[in-house]
């Protein structure tokens, strides 16, 4: 293969980064004309005051299609918050843990679960209930082999790791107790049923637009573990009682947000057709790998396998190397995998085409065959 760029200049690849991640098309075209003034209001949205009726406008259509899309009923609350995962890592056991005598308890299939638990030991006690970290988060657990505390104050589980490439088709039974979720990976990628969560938290800059903006769905009755000693922005009551601004909120962020939830709910037949669209484009690899005879070794086990993120090895680092490089000259890019697992991966978010992926499939059988011959 040449190792001349096959991309001309201006011509956009194919980004299969884990995030911040590809963005449709349509989104970037509408932000592109909009972008030196939204219609009707003469101002770019970059300019635009948060107290502005332009904004109140931008902000409650984005919460309506996201509650709308979600299935969000009258027993939850949605706020967009800023600090991305990461914050959110902390604000739960600030939240529903701090003060408290039971233990929140943590399922960790991967490296954001454990990076959780290490913030919920800041605010509590901490129960891991299982890990998977003995196979290196290759699977998540069996029927049977969760153990709870007694009285857990949560249940905290990930529903997509990014790095293992391993996710939940079914979250785990936990009874009456909350059960909280970090979505950030695949959320608006399929339908939830949000009444069976205490708490859900998702960054945008996966599947849902860009950097700046997290999305939380809290249930109301939890509210009130929230302690009056809490930092007042970090403390959901806050976010709740303002409306998602008690200060500037990430303004553009949201607008994107805004704008990939009509690109779901107008172009991909909401969260059932974006599913199915994802399932479809992940298959498309998942059957080279168990074709391949062992060339492409996957990292998740095949009950376990993420419609996001596609991780796989090849026989050897130096062959991986070629790999990329490859692809790279292809515009396939942004497929080397984390530096814990290794290898590949391919991010195949919510706005990653199916030409992309079919590139990439191509891709994999041809540069096989060349090893083989």
């Amino acid at each position: 293969m040449t190792e001349r760029s096959l991309v001309s200049d201006g011509e956009r690849v194919f980004n299969f980064s884990p995030g911040p991640a590809v963005l449709p098309l349509e989104v970037l075209e509408q932000a592109r004309d909009e972008l030196l003034a939204l219609p009707g209001v003469g101002i770019s949205v970059l300019e635009i005051s948060h107290r502005s009726p332009a904004f109140d406008r931008i902000l409650e259509e984005t919460l309506a299609d996201l509650k709308g899309l979600l299935g969000v009923g009258d027993s939850h609350e949605l706020v967009l918050v800023q600090g991305g995962a990461s914050l959110q890592f902390s604000m739960v056991p600030m939240n529903l843990l701090r003060g408290r005598p039971e233990s929140a308890d943590y399922v960790v299939t991967g490296t954001w679960g454990a990076t959780a638990v290490k913030e919920a030991r800041r605010e509590g006690r901490v129960h891991v209930a299982w890990d998977g970290a003995a196979t290196n988060y290759d699977r998540l657990p069996a029927a049977g082999e969760i153990r709870l505390s007694d009285t857990p104050a949560y249940v905290h589980v990930t529903s997509n790791e990014t790095i293992q490439g391993v996710q939940w088709k079914r979250d785990p039974d936990v009874g009456a107790v909350p059960l909280v979720c970090d979505c950030s990976s695949d959320f608006l990628s399929r339908p939830v049923d949000v009444a069976n969560y205490g708490l859900i938290y998702a960054c945008a800059q996966k599947n849902a637009g860009i950097a700046g903006v997290t999305a939380v769905i809290i249930r109301r009755d939890l509210l009130e573990r929230s302690r009056d000693d809490l930092p007042t922005m970090l403390d959901y009551r806050t976010h709740v009682k303002n409306g998602s601004r008690p200060n500037t909120p990430p303004v553009f962020a949201v607008y994107v947000l805004g704008l990939v939830c009509r690109w779901i709910r107008d172009s991909m037949g909401g969260l059932e057709g974006m599913a199915r669209h994802n399932r479809a484009k992940a298959k498309l690899l998942y059957d080279v790998l168990d074709a391949s005879a062992g060339f492409y070794a996957g990292h998740a086990r095949p009950e376990c396998r993420s419609d996001m993120n596609v991780t796989f090895r090849l026989p050897d680092e130096a062959t991986e190397k070629e790999f990329v490089k490859g692809a790279t000259v292809r515009g396939l890019v942004d497929l080397k995998g984390h530096r814990s697992v290794g290898g590949i991966r391919a991010s195949v978010y919510n706005a990653m085409p199916m030409e992309g992926v079919e590139s990439l499939r191509d891709y994999m059988l041809e540069f096989q065959q060349t090893r083989r011959a």
